[in-house]
């Protein structure tokens, strides 16, 4: 009996110290993943580490407008004085919950990736792509990259997360990690809007906004919920309000984007460039003009509209979703374009504000 006691005592002794060792490991894991969080920011601000010094990804993704472009450009200045990409630059912002881009054979889309094409499959990917990018931040290789790293104030930060550089390759993984780990944080996927807060039970909308979610839900009406989720996701448990599919929603070429004007170096095709977006991507004008369907969070504040910057308000926006066919009669890619889900929704000038009233309860921040 006594010798059982002592087993039992034993027993209890390896738990305790199993846990107190799982506990300790758990505590480490954290601070590293801070850490990693830590750099990540660093690097996302860092005005340092592009050709000539000046851009940062935050230059084009700032968080004051969801992380898109702070001055609201139709596409954004790079590095180099005078040079442009010829896309609207996306909103970092809950661009996490994106899967890889695969072909769903049960709706007959492509459903995920990065980029408003999905041609690359996460965000580390996407992370490193506008360093060497001579439109954005012109870094010419690797070693440039590298070299800026080192020469920073934080880089005994990057020492204590990833260790010394011993191979550079290696280091560009790590500096994407990153920024990924940062562009999965709290601080860029905050779910503060008054929606968030109205399906908790901590705010009221007002007699408008509802009108307004109304008209967002009517799958005869408004149809938006058709792409852009207002249910949560099975997965997360969240609003993302996309299902990140790809569509051809028939959009006006933008004149005024400044990429039609660069020279033959950059766009051989000057003013007669079109964009396919995803068919450009895949080789397959199938998918001509398809562009991938974006969250509708932060949208109020993250003007101009969709991949060519042609809208530059909600009341716009919404306007051609609701007047398409009878109003903007020449879209850039005409082929693919979805027609039963927009163009001619029949909506009221009213139903078109409530729209609006609602999209702006989506912007992170509200008190």
């Amino acid at each position: 009996m006594i010798q059982f006691k002592k087993t039992q005592c034993l027993f209890v002794l390896v738990l305790l110290v199993v846990f107190m060792s799982c506990k300790k490991d758990k505590n480490i894991v954290i601070v590293e993943q801070n850490d990693k969080i830590k750099l990540g920011k660093k690097l996302f601000f860092d005005k340092g580490l592009s050709n000539p010094i000046g851009q940062s990804c935050s230059s084009c993704h700032s968080p004051e407008t969801g992380f898109s472009d702070l001055n609201h450009n139709i596409v954004s200045e790079g590095a180099v004085d005078g040079l442009f990409g010829n896309r609207n630059a996306p909103n970092v912002s809950y661009a996490m919950f994106s899967m890889p881009l695969h072909f769903d054979y049960v709706d007959s889309t492509y459903v995920g990736g990065f980029f408003h094409d999905g041609r690359v499959n996460s965000l580390q990917e996407q992370a490193t792509k506008p360093f060497f990018n001579p439109l954005e931040m012109n870094i010419e290789n690797v070693s440039m990259l590298i070299n800026k790293l080192r020469s920073s104030n934080y880089f005994s930060l990057y020492r204590e997360v990833y260790g010394d550089i011993t191979d550079e390759d290696k280091a560009l993984k790590n500096i994407a990690d990153a920024i990924a780990a940062y562009e999965q944080s709290s601080e860029v996927n905050p779910f503060t809007s008054k929606f968030d807060y109205y399906l908790k039970g901590q705010a009221v909308f007002t007699a408008k906004e509802l009108r307004g979610m109304k008209v967002f839900t009517d799958t005869a009406k408004g149809k938006c919920a058709n792409c852009h989720i207002i249910d949560a996701d099975e997965e997360t448990g969240k609003v993302l309000f996309t299902d990140f599919t790809y569509d051809n929603i028939g959009l006006p070429k933008n004149v005024n984007n400044p990429y039609y004007t660069m020279s033959s170096n950059y766009n051989p095709l000057g003013a007669s460039y079109i964009d396919n977006g995803l068919g450009a991507f895949l080789n397959n004008s199938s998918f001509n003009g398809q562009f991938k369907v974006p969250s509708l969070r932060n949208v109020a504040i993250s003007a101009p509209y969709f991949h060519n910057g042609v809208f530059n308000t909600l009341e716009e926006t919404v306007h051609f979703y609701n007047k398409r066919d009878s109003l903007f009669p020449n879209p850039e890619v005409p082929a693919n374009i979805n027609k039963t889900e927009l163009g001619k929704l029949k909506l009221s000038s009213q139903e078109e504000k409530d729209l609006v009233a609602f999209l702006k309860t989506l912007t992170d921040g509200y008190q």
